[in-house]
């Protein structure tokens, strides 16, 4: 059987179409790189093999039939363990839900499934997707790919590390300050946070939230374009979700150009964010392929002042709503950290709140006027490599210490409390084989521009086509 594990999901469509594969050969595939793989990363922590099987097998036969195939017909996809999925557990990464069962599916595992997707498995998450690192009591951690010894990311790092090693084309995540994002970055694959509204969140108990989305994983752009095709648009289970023609996706990444496009990069939100030497200069020399490409570009960046007091009242009000009728009876089981948010949150005054939708809206204002005259703004994803797992987050920048503030998630939260669409790509790896990323930011709604920009980027530079060595090995 020759490998498919790494075959693009959209080259795998044509191979179904041209009937020189079938799913149930790749479903067979990628459940043996499970095997051998994942006992090492951890990435996938329920797996549901046999109805993967079943469900390959009713493809197989319908492509036999010549039946019409949905647009991602026979792909096996990784769902995020915060996710609802029916028949298949769901844990949240919480002792909570340890043997939680759930008897239907969030909306977009539904849409996902009616596109011809096949769940094989749920992958692993900090509990209820809090923290920067994929560890929780119920699993343990997810280790990095590149590094065992360093994390994966979070809070979408299982899903990261999954599409990294070959275990599935696609998959599902969730983001609220950068957890698409940043396992995306750490791992070397991609991860789109579109506009809240964009793809529908049901059920929800925060219907008209505007900082969490779930959004799309895949190792290249066109993948990521493809299954957002499938995620988006409205639902009046979700209030905020929006008409959209998903075409426009499909369309951004065939023969991208980005000539004559204005360009702004940054390597630190102008000095915001403390970013490690060697990750800023594999950014800097990233936008300069976009100059290549026959963009204008040029080093700036709005007023971002604001951002920190956006995120800590943002951040409280959101733990609070979550997570505060939790304490109480399970604060003992709970993970360090989600209770301390949660009762940081529960400090905040009424006034702070307020003043913190109050500084959103100028912050707003400021970046909504540098976007008039720029089409994109690029910036590092992260501020580090991957960092050691037995760390809860970064703690050192270039040698020096860095507090248990939020600031070193402030280059992907800038842009979830102002609702833009940020897209995470490979850009290069630094000397000791970790790979970077490069966060794309574009104007409201503007997700198609963001995925042309991004497949520019891929088509002038692929990155290395380096798999991770426990996969070579």
């Amino acid at each position: 059987m020759r490998d498919l594990t790494f075959t693009p999901a959209v080259e795998l469509l044509k191979l179904y179409r041209a009937r020189k594969v079938s799913p149930l050969e790749v479903m067979e595939g990628v459940l043996e790189r499970i095997d051998r793989v994942n006992p090492q990363v951890n990435a996938i922590v329920t797996l549901a093999r046999d109805s993967a099987l079943w469900d390959a097998r009713r493809a197989t036969a319908s492509l036999k039939r010549g039946a019409p195939l949905p647009p991602l017909f026979g792909l096996p996809i990784g769902v995020k363990d915060v996710t609802l999925t029916k028949g298949i557990r769901t844990t949240h990464g919480s002792k909570l839900f340890e043997n939680h069962v759930p008897e239907e599916d969030a909306l977009v595992v539904q849409r996902l499934r009616a596109a011809g997707a096949i769940v094989i498995g749920k992958t692993n998450t900090p509990e209820f997707a809090y923290g920067p690192n994929t560890v929780n009591a119920v699993f343990g951690a997810t280790r990095n790919p590149y590094d065992l010894t360093r994390t994966s990311g979070g809070s979408s790092g299982g899903s990261a590390a999954g599409l990294a090693t070959g275990m599935f084309p696609l998959a599902e995540g969730t983001d609220l300050g950068g957890s698409l994002r940043g396992p995306a970055a750490f791992c070397g694959v991609v991860g789109f946070r579109t506009t809240p509204g964009l793809i529908p969140r049901a059920p929800s108990a925060l219907a008209w939230d505007t900082y969490s989305v779930e959004g799309p994983m895949a190792r290249t752009v066109a993948d990521t374009a493809l299954m957002l095709s499938v995620m988006a648009g409205p639902d009046d289970r979700s209030p905020i979700s929006y008409d959209v023609d998903t075409r426009e996706f499909l369309a951004s990444v065939k023969a991208p150009s980005v000539k004559g496009w204005r360009i702004a990069w940054t390597p630190d939100l102008d000095g915001l964010v403390p970013v490690d030497d060697e990750v800023r200069a594999i950014v800097e020399r990233a936008a300069a392929v976009f100059r290549s490409l026959a963009a204008r570009v040029e080093r700036a960046c709005p007023d971002m002042t604001d951002v920190p007091e956006i995120v800590r009242t943002s951040r409280g009000l959101l733990m609070v709503a979550r997570h505060a009728d939790k304490l109480p009876e399970h604060r003992a089981i709970l993970q360090e950290g989600l209770v301390e948010n949660t009762e940081q949150g529960l400090r905040l005054t009424s006034r702070e709140i307020a003043q913190g939708e109050l500084i959103r809206t100028r912050q707003w204002e400021r970046v909504r006027a540098f976007f008039e005259t720029r089409d994109l703004l690029a910036m590092p994803t992260m501020a580090t490599p991957a960092f050691p797992l037995d760390q809860p987050y970064v703690l050192m920048v270039n040698g020096q210490p860095l507090g248990k503030g939020m600031q070193r998630s402030y280059l992907t939260y800038a842009w979830s409390v102002l609702g833009l669409p940020a897209i995470s790509i490979p850009c290069g790896f630094t000397r000791d084989g970790l790979p970077v990323g490069l966060q794309i930011v574009g104007k409201r709604r503007g997700e198609a521009a963001v995925l042309r920009a991004a497949a520019a980027f891929e088509a002038a530079q692929p990155w290395a086509k380096r798999v991770p060595p426990l996969v070579r090995a």
